[in-house]
């Protein structure tokens, strides 16, 4: 079970239907959605009665069952992605039972907050009637496909209720819509999340249960995107280098339960530390660099590994500039204003792959969410640039999240790296004080929108961070759920005192134990390692990812 706080539908509906696909377990997503309609399959569009826009809402057009009806803040929104036993011994799950199933949880859940509800013949869905005059509180709608389950629930907590006076709900002309607070009960989301979590437990969790939540927000207000308060990017009034992390930044980690870090003075252990290598490869590989006016990702974040990388004759190419429109707390990439893209990086980059005599290049790119695409086609064009030069070599590239946007990442996709990177950072209680311009789910649905397109893909988790031993374990799990093949786990390294604290140091052993166990899941090949990062040993992890879903494929038959 995961409460994944503020979604937007597009990135919920890929991340379902990537657990959908890929995942063996049961889920139950639990969240939050921005404003949006959504119509079933068999929906009436008329019943939309306004320009959605016109209210500040999307409007999207789903695989479920059901007519129209409406999402946004104060709604529960639930997501099973469960397996269910076929009807009568066959084949067919039987969908009226687990509608009913449902509905009783909220039922339920509702008793257990004080409310009474019920059913309403001839009308799917929860309602509550206490003055003899039907109110709908809860929403359902479902699709079961080969035994497995999508979509859900809705339960109004306490959303605005006018949004619902711009549709027809539920294709429903002549009953009301309310809510948990309109009908008195003064509960919080937290409080109902918990409800709901006691009753899906004692009825789907009979083999066990995992639950992780990305922290609740004690200040539904703050918004801003910086995380950190100095350097390039700092807001006014922020902390300077001297004085150390902002209150924004401090406050966000104890919202996330961390209050304790390793001193900036204190001496790292002796596995932390890289060794320097400047050699003749170097050297080469810095001067073309220069010469062709390129920026890397290994100069820009001030990975350990440059030296052994660059003397390897290895590096990540960093495109659409050096400047990224997001400040995550861990990240010492510059985040002053983004400058114009440059239409010739594309060529300058693959010119460089010729004459490195490259077989591997990885290529990444800062977040630049200031781009109608996210700098999607500036990924698309510099394979292709690569190709037409060295057709031979394999390409990685290392993706921003695109805001979640399918066209962009499709841009992406329809050109084919050999392997699709994008990171997922840390686990979900911390996402929101490590990058809170991101997602957790939305990086989930990344993920799995890259695996439905039939790529390969990666992902990165930094340990170091406060996070836990059993938290990395369940971000594994979610990371397998979506079929992810290939996952590299490295010690987070404080880039300056204005940067988030190092919680603390992982030993070689843990990361190790936690390559074992991911790998036990049935993830690809995971490197783990103090110094590994994200593009570290890249030809090499992909090489045995590679081998290991042709083992599994085999396996399979």
């Amino acid at each position: 079970m995961r409460w994944l706080g503020r979604v937007r539908f597009q990135d919920a509906w890929a991340l379902q239907h990537g657990l959908f696909d890929q995942a063996t377990d049961d889920h139950l997503l639990l969240l939050e959605h921005d404003d949006v309609y959504t119509l079933g399959v068999r929906a009436d569009p008329s019943h939309v009665l306004v320009d959605p826009t016109s209210v500040g809402a999307e409007l999207v057009r789903t695989d479920r069952g059901g007519d129209v009806t409406f999402h946004g803040p104060g709604q529960l929104v639930g997501y099973p992605v469960l397996h269910l036993p076929g009807k009568a011994g066959g084949d067919m799950a039987d969908t009226v039972a687990y509608v009913a199933g449902i509905e009783q949880l909220v039922i339920d859940t509702l008793a257990d907050l004080g409310l009474p509800a019920s059913r309403l013949g001839g009308y799917p869905g929860v309602w509550v009637d206490a003055d003899g005059v039907p109110r709908k509180i809860c929403a359902v709608g479902v699709r079961l496909t080969r035994g497995r389950t999508l979509h859900g629930f809705a339960l109004n907590v306490a959303p605005d209720l006018t949004m619902f006076d711009h549709i027809v709900p539920c294709g429903i002309t002549d009953k009301a819509v309310t809510s948990l607070v309109a009908e008195g009960v003064d509960a919080t989301m937290r409080e109902v999340v918990d409800a709901l979590v006691a009753r899906a437990v004692a009825r789907w969790g009979g083999g066990g249960y995992d639950r992780q939540d990305v922290a609740w927000r004690q200040r539904a207000s703050d918004l801003a995107p910086f995380s950190r308060g100095a350097g390039p990017g700092r807001e006014p009034g922020e902390a300077s280098p001297e004085r150390g992390p902002s209150i924004r930044l401090l406050g966000r980690l104890a919202e996330a339960g961390v209050t304790e870090g390793v001193a900036l003075a204190e001496r790292k252990p002796s596995w932390i530390r890289a060794k320097s290598r400047i050699g003749p490869d170097y050297l080469r590989l810095k001067r073309t660099m220069r010469d062709l006016g390129l920026v890397t990702v290994c100069e820009e974040a001030g990975c350990p590994n440059i030296f052994e990388c660059w003397a390897d004759g290895t590096a990540t190419f960093m495109i659409n500039g050096e400047r990224c429109t997001r400040a995550c707390g861990f990240c010492l990439v510059d985040t002053r204003h983004p400058e114009a893209q440059d239409p010739a990086e594309p060529a300058r980059v693959a010119e460089a792959v010729r004459q490195l005599g490259l077989d591997f290049a990885v290529i990444t790119a800062v977040a630049r969410d200031d781009l109608p695409d996210g700098g999607a086609r500036a990924f698309a064009d510099t394979i292709a640039e690569i190709r037409q030069r060295t057709p031979a070599v394999q390409v990685e590239v290392l993706i921003p999240d695109c805001k979640g946007d399918p066209e962009s990442l499709a841009v992406v996709f329809e050109a084919l790296p050999d392997v699709l990177n994008h990171n997922i950072e840390t686990v979900a209680r911390l996402q929101r004080a490590v990058r809170p311009s991101a997602s957790y789910a939305r990086s989930l649905g990344v993920l799995a929108r890259a695996k439905a397109a039939g790529l390969v893909t990666k992902t990165s988790v930094i340990a170091g961070m406060g996070e836990t031993d059993d938290e990395v374990v369940a971000t594994l799990a979610d990371l397998r759920g979506v079929g992810v093949d290939i996952v590299t786990i490295g010690q987070y390294l404080r880039p300056t005192s204005h940067h988030l604290p190092v919680a603390r140091w992982w030993t070689p052993e843990e990361l190790t134990r936690m390559k074992h166990i991911g790998e036990a899941m049935g993830i690809g090949h995971i490197e783990a390692s103090p110094l590994t990062r994200s593009s570290y040993h890249a030809k090499q992890a992909a090489a045995a990812g590679l081998e290991a879903m042709s083992e599994t494929t085999v396996a399979l038959g």
